[in-house]
Order: C-alpha cells, then structure tokens, then sequence
C-alpha cells in the first residue's frame, strides 16, 4: 500500500538536499486540508523554505519559488522564505490558511517564531476580498448552469462561509469546511448542504447534478453582499516592515552555505 505521507517527507527531504534550501514548514492545502477530498484527490503540497545566507548577498537572485512536482497524486511547490514575509505584509488570506492546515507534514522552531510575529499582519479586508472574489470566480464559471458539480458548491460555499466567520469574529477563519459550518445558518440551507455532501460522496465528482435552489440563493445573495462590504471597508492591513525585516535577519542570520 502506498504511504503517501512517507513519499512527501521524503520529496521535502529530496529537495532541501538538491536546491540546498532548509524547508521550514510544510502543509496540506486545498480539498484535504479543508475535509472534504474524495478518494482520488491529489495531494496539494505547499512549504516555506530559506536559502544560506550567502545566496540572499548575491547580485543575481534565485526564483522565489520550487515548482518540484505536479502530476495525479502530487502537486508540491514552495516559496521563499523573503516572499512569504511580503506576502504576510500583504495580508495574503492563502498563507494564513497554510499557516492554519490541520495538516502539517513539518514544522520547525523558526517558523513558529516566524508565524507568531506574523500574526498581527492578518487584514480583515484583504481576507473578505479574497474570499468573496474566489467564491464569485467560482459561481460566475461553473455554477451558472442548468445542472451544476457538487464540489463546485463547496469551493464557492467554503469561501462565503470563511467571510461570514471574518465578519463576526474577527480573525482569521479555520481552514475545514466543517468548522465553518458550525456558524448559525439558515435551517434550509443546512438540509441542503447535508444532503449535497451526501450527495457529492456516492457519486462521481466529475458528475453534473441539479442545482439546489437554497444553496443557489445563498451564494448569489453573499457574494453581492460581500462584494460591497469589502470595497467599503477601510483598509486595515499594517504597513510598517520592522517586524518582518527582524524575522527575516533573524531567520537568514542561522543559515549557512
């Protein structure tokens, strides 16, 4: 039987010894991280890495990014460590998720300095824009139909939800779809959601079903309300860089060649 967990530890070990990198944090996203896979789903790999010190004083820069792999069961690709921490300056609501997979291939003492000073760089308003734009991505390509995937609910359902958590709680949103769904929701809206995931686990994910007239609703009525809510909010992303600028001599300080 194959171990896929083993595979991906060893890719991570594969590449830090090949593009000589430290990988400092490495996690599942996409459909596993949220718990809702099907059985022949890939594996969306994602990890963070840092170069030697050396390499970050040259004058021609190395990508900032390790496309390493991408085919039925493994898609892995990672960035540096420079990118990430402008990417948290940004509020970027895909690396705070990777920083919140519930599952974590490795993890070391850096980066948990590095994501607990990189915390207070989560934006409310980058976050909804995020969401709202994946969700109504999501329904304006595949959910305008007569007959509509099942899974394609989820990717614009989880997305509206993680805004609805954003809205009343204010802070960064769980990652499982699941979770997410414990928020107070329409009674009908919840029958329907039950049954579509009932639905979508027995059959075929590249199978076309009917439209479900509650979930249809919601996601048109949310995206329009949070693609307002979202333009007016005011920006509440932090600009300033001391923070970062600190973790990244830190990090760099550790590494040599």
């Amino acid at each position: 039987m194959r171990d896929v967990k083993k595979e991906i530890l060893d890719k991570l070990t594969e590449i830090e010894k090949k593009e000589a990198v430290k990988v400092l944090y490495a996690v599942e996203s996409g459909s596993r991280a949220w718990g809702v896979e099907s059985p022949d789903s890939d594996y969306d790999v994602r990890f963070v890495y840092v170069r030697s010190k050396e390499d970050y004083l040259k004058l021609q820069e190395k990508r900032d990014v390790i496309e390493w792999q991408l085919d039925e069961v493994l898609d892995i690709n990672g960035w540096d460590l420079k990118k990430t921490l402008i990417q948290f300056h940004k509020g970027n609501a895909t690396l705070f998720e990777w920083a919140n997979s519930p599952i974590v291939y490795k993890t070391t003492a850096e980066w948990e300095e590095i994501y607990k000073s990189c915390k207070r760089y989560f934006s409310e308003k980058a976050a909804l824009y995020h969401y709202y734009g994946t969700a109504n991505s999501t329904f304006q390509q595949y959910l305008k139909g007569d007959e509509v995937k099942y899974k394609k609910y989820i990717y614009a359902l989880r997305p509206l939800l993680a805004c609805k958590y954003i809205e009343n709680n204010h802070v960064i949103p769980p990652v499982r779809f699941d979770e997410l769904l414990k928020q107070p929701l329409p009674k009908e809206l919840s029958e329907e959601i039950e049954k579509m995931l009932i639905r979508k686990a027995e059959s075929n994910e590249k199978a076309m079903n009917p439209k479900m007239p509650a979930i249809q609703k919601y996601i048109a009525d949310e995206i329009a309300r949070y693609g307002r809510i979202s333009k007016e909010m005011e920006d509440d992303r932090i600009w300033d860089w001391d923070v970062l600028d600190r973790v990244f001599l830190e990090v760099v300080e550790t590494q040599i060649d």
